[in-house]
């Protein structure tokens, strides 16, 4: 896979707003891949007391290009463009940070916790706590980030997975994800845990066949990665929202331990590590 592949600009297809979709429209097997956290592309709205370089700090960087050969294989990869401190579109719509918005909160409350540490459906803090906002956001401001963003790739992706499942009788959804070398301040696993190579997350076995899981375990492990099931990430939103392993869609999380491909103080890539082995994998 050349450099010029690597750099290309996503294409967008059949999806709307700044939500992205490299490859096919419709799959050439019964897999869909989607990268939910890759984006930096800042709104003009955004309004943040702190600099770009900070606010990228909950980026997956480059994941969307560690799975460049899905496209190439026929295999649509969906791609939310904008950053995931402006809006995390795997949360919930509903898991809002009641703390962070001005006035009662007219919608959906579906909290997942997140809001204790700044990270919900819009995150409030930075990993060391600092807050990202130096006011509250109004409640319109909300609703429309939500009806901008969140909703086209949720749409999206239920669009690429239903036409999936309905042709092939079954989808297989990869949420592509990266994730610190060393647990952070905010981490559930407990700042400076050294981290696998790869955690897969399928919900405790319940949103795909645990035989997909295993597969993709073995298929990493004999490629000479350190892989871990379940632990400490077990799939969030975009897993559980649209499994449903007895009618076939199976959904599975992977994380990407960012030391594999980059250096994660300067936030440079060197993908040479990875690039063969997951293009293998894919």
């Amino acid at each position: 896979m050349g450099a010029k592949e690597l750099t290309a600009p996503i294409e967008r297809r059949g999806v709307s707003g700044p939500v992205a979709l490299r490859g096919p429209a419709r799959a050439a097997f019964p897999l869909i891949l989607d990268s939910p956290h890759s984006g930096f592309e800042f709104p003009d709205d955004f309004g943040a007391a702190v600099s770009e370089a900070e606010l990228r700090e909950g980026e997956d960087c480059y994941v969307d290009e560690l799975y460049a050969g899905g496209p190439e294989l026929g295999v649509p990869l969906l791609a939310a463009l904008w950053p995931r401190t402006y809006l995390d579109p795997n949360r919930h719509a509903g898991d809002v940070d009641l703390g962070l918005i001005e006035g009662s909160w007219p919608g959906e409350y579906r909290p997942s916790g997140k809001a204790r540490v700044g990270k919900a459906l819009i995150w409030r803090t930075l990993e060391d706590g600092r807050p990202i906002y130096a006011r509250k956001l109004s409640i319109e401001s909300v609703l429309r980030r939500i009806q901008r963003f969140h909703a086209p790739y949720h749409e999206a992706i239920q669009r690429l997975l239903s036409e999936t499942r309905s042709r092939f009788g079954r989808v297989y959804h990869i949420n592509c994800h990266s994730m610190r070398s060393v647990a952070g301040k905010q981490s559930e696993d407990g700042e400076g845990s050294v981290r696998a190579d790869f955690v897969l997350g399928d919900r405790d076995g319940t949103s795909c066949d645990p035989r997909f899981t295993e597969f993709v375990r073995a298929t990493l492990a004999g490629l000479g990665y350190r892989v871990k099931v379940n632990d400490p990430y077990k799939g969030v939103e975009l897993v559980r929202a649209y499994a449903d392993p007895a009618s076939g869609r199976h959904s599975l999380q992977i994380e990407i331990n960012k030391r594999l491909y980059m250096d994660e103080g300067t936030l440079q890539k060197n993908l040479s590590t990875l690039l063969t082995g997951l293009k293998s994998f894919i």
